[in-house]
């Protein structure tokens, strides 16, 4: 009746309304027979245009209401959600992203209770203003919600781009907002091709994008948005590979049970890799064939993807993997049986990047250490389900495993409370819980970044010229002060080049040659860093404060020293280096006295179980510091990471590296362990180039050129 009412022809939704621009092209949205089901409109840049506008004026509205005013918004959609739920429900199943309707109402009631606490429990944050939210057609209709629905929370106003086939469904949701109060402008939805997400990002009006799709269609949104400085999250969870772990001692009929209610549903949010251990291999392969016998066929969302499982299951079969299905396949169509793939190798393809459907591979394991092995084998680190009745089992593996989400003797377990994190190629975004708000804030004393235009940059060049320095006519090698060296790996080392840079200060006297570092320096150092950096992160949070304090107490000894470095290559008075070098070691004790302050938290569930949240380091990170305050930000950024269980490749101001040499001193005498500082002079973007492109290097604290 609602399709009816329009028509079977969605327009724009801007403003507080439905808007049908003249002379636009229209997509075609069909359900899961193919049938029309409507048409949507592809938005033109003019529609984008007054889009931000009336998302801009709305956001000014929004923000300026009180949080419990806010919050009553939110309220009033959880009751406006309960008369549209049969609607709701029905629409979603027919563009063939179902979602259920109490989940809907329970994200809008935990919401409602985050808008209404804003002020008070985040005094210092801001809201971002215009959020662009992009999901992709392939991800579940909850994914939009996980969203919008925080960045109201906090004060925004909302840009909505659906995929095509959740058009109509984020159409319905913007009208049931606009009936539960929310004012005119402070949630759009736009429609349209893949064009249309670049034109939005690119809107002067938008402040911060956030995607959820595929990790394909998230590198081509970063490379398009390169260079417009719209800070940008990605949610890269769809297709990726998650392990359903059953150890020898887990509960069989539960565990498989499990397994066959989440790999061969028809929405299915991973794909699942079945690991066993040995012992228990006959018990769950036989009762894997008992309880798929009579199976329905899985309906699978094309022709196309029909031809990729049957591919995929001729290459395993070629491969040596022998086959569980519940009945023969049908010989036309687009259905598939439930099928497991018995024996296969981890590099199969079906293994790294099985095609979208009814396939379990199956996978077998030894040890308990060769299954934590195997299930870190997916690069994606999104999510894995473990079985066992061992408690410190469950726990150890649970810590071991590279993934952002663990389900014990359960999987696919959602609640808003909890946050949804990916690690590695699952993203760089938080969603769900108080973590995933601040995506949708800025710090009040934080300026923001500026708008630009992409410059053309040759990257095949940049950062590779070779250094050249300006060394004065008669210049004697001999008479300088003093030749550095870098810090790897616990010990002093000259550059893998050979070269090395004059360092000067503001008058141009020579003051010191360091090394000039590059790409190999920074492998020797990320190589140093991953061996000792699992060991620094289990030590406990008290042992690593101690080494903090150990080291502010350390740059303590050496103050004077430190301050005749910062007013030697600054120029500053001696008053303000004291001052510079009593800032920072106050800054190291502030890092070490929150060392054993971040703890994890247990958030309370609306249903059975318990649920525990922990912060996890990143791993290992590289920071290129900034040209002011050399010594201070060094350490601030140094403590920052450090503390948190991280190893980290420091790269020095190249304007004013001596402050940093001199701290490596410092760090010798400390009892951190070699490989978890590095310190590395030369080019900034030589440097920075190489830490990009190193694929262990989990994140870069930058600052720098444009470029």
């Amino acid at each position: 009746t609602w399709l009816e009412q329009h028509s079977q022809s969605l327009g724009l939704f801007v403003d507080g309304g439905f808007v049908r621009p003249v002379d636009r092209q229209t997509l075609r949205v069909t359900d899961s027979t193919g049938t029309a089901l409507c048409s949507v409109i592809c938005a033109k840049d003019e529609d984008v245009s007054a889009c931000g506008v009336s998302a801009s004026a709305g956001f000014k509205a929004w923000s300026e209401l009180s949080a419990h005013r806010r919050a009553k918004v939110l309220l009033r959609l959880a009751n406006t959600l309960q008369r549209y739920s049969q609607c709701m429900s029905e629409l979603c199943v027919l563009s063939e992203c179902p979602c259920s309707s109490s989940a809907l109402v329970r994200l809008a009631h935990y919401y409602a209770g985050w808008a209404q606490l804003r002020d008070t429990l985040m005094p210092n944050w801001t809201p971002r203003g215009v959020v662009a939210i992009v999901v992709s057609a392939d991800c579940q209709f909850y994914s939009i919600w996980l969203k919008v629905l925080p960045a109201l929370a906090m004060g925004n106003a909302v840009i909505v781009v659906p995929g095509v086939k959740m058009a109509a469904p984020a159409l319905l949701l913007a009208q049931v907002f606009m009936e539960a109060g929310l004012p005119a402008g402070v949630l759009n939805v736009l429609t349209g091709d893949c064009a249309l997400v670049a034109r939005v990002a690119q809107s002067i009006h938008t402040s911060y994008l956030t995607f959820c799709g595929s990790k394909q269609d998230g590198e081509l949104l970063a490379k398009q948005l390169a260079g417009w400085g719209v800070p940008t999250s990605l949610s890269l969870s769809v297709s990726a590979v998650c392990p359903f772990i059953i150890f020898e001692s887990a509960d069989i009929d539960s565990a498989v049970d499990g397994v066959i209610e989440a790999a061969f549903k028809k929405n299915k949010d991973w794909q699942w890799v079945l690991c066993v251990q040995e012992s228990m291999w006959d018990s769950v392969v036989g009762r894997l064939k008992l309880r798929m016998t009579g199976m329905k066929c899985v309906p699978l969302a094309s022709e196309a993807h029909r031809s990729l499982v049957e591919t995929a299951v001729q290459q395993a079969v070629q491969q040596g993997a022998t086959l569980i299905q519940s009945c023969p396949p049908p010989s036309t169509g687009g259905l598939y049986p439930p099928t497991v793939l018995c024996g296969l190798a981890p590099p199969c393809s079906a293994v790294t990047t099985p095609p979208p459907g009814p396939l379990l591979p199956l996978l077998s394991f030894r040890s308990v250490v060769e299954g934590v092995t195997l299930g870190n084998h997916s690069p994606h680190g999104q999510a894995a389900s473990i079985w066992t009745e061992d408690l410190t089992l469950a726990l150890e593996t649970a810590r071991s495993l590279k993934v952002g989400s663990v389900w014990v003797n359960s999987h696919s377990v959602t609640d808003p409370s909890l946050p949804q994190s990916g690690r590695r190629d699952s993203g760089n975004c938080t969603d769900g819980g108080k973590e995933g708000l601040y995506q949708f804030l800025c710090p009040s004393l934080t300026p923001r970044m500026p708008r630009s235009t992409p410059r053309s940059v040759d990257y095949s060049a940049f950062g590779t010229a070779a250094s050249t320095f300006m060394v004065p006519e008669g210049f004697d090698p001999s008479s300088v002060p003093r030749s550095c060296s870098q810090f790897i790996g616990g010990e002093l080392c000259k550059a893998d080049s050979g070269c090395i840079r004059v360092v000067s200060s503001p008058g141009g006297a020579v003051l010191a040659h360091c090394a000039d570092g590059g790409r190999k320096d920074i492998r020797n150092a990320v190589e140093a860093a991953l061996k000792v950096q699992p060991g620094w992160l289990r030590k406990s949070s008290a042992a690593r404060a101690q080494s903090l304090y150990a080291l502010a107490d350390s740059l303590d000894k050496r103050r004077r020293d430190m301050a005749a470095s910062i007013q030697a290559q600054t120029g500053i008075s001696m008053d303000e280096a004291n001052e510079e070098v009593e800032l920072s070691i106050s800054r190291l004790s502030d890092w070490a006295a929150r060392c054993d302050k971040q703890s994890g938290v247990v958030p309370p569930l609306p249903q059975t179980g318990s649920a525990f949240l922990i912060p996890e380091a990143l791993g290992v990170v590289g920071i290129v510091l900034p040209d002011t305050r050399p010594l201070l930000c060094l350490v601030s950024l140094l403590g920052a990471a450090v503390a948190m269980g991280n190893a980290v490749i420091m790269v020095p101001s190249e304007k004013h590296p001596l402050p940093a040499i001199d701290f490596i001193q410092v760090l010798q005498v400390s009892d951190i362990p070699g490989g978890v500082v590095s310190i590395i002079t030369g080019g900034r973007d030589q440097l920075t180039q190489a830490l990009a492109n190193h694929s262990e290097i989990q994140a870069i604290w930058y600052w720098g050129s444009v470029e």
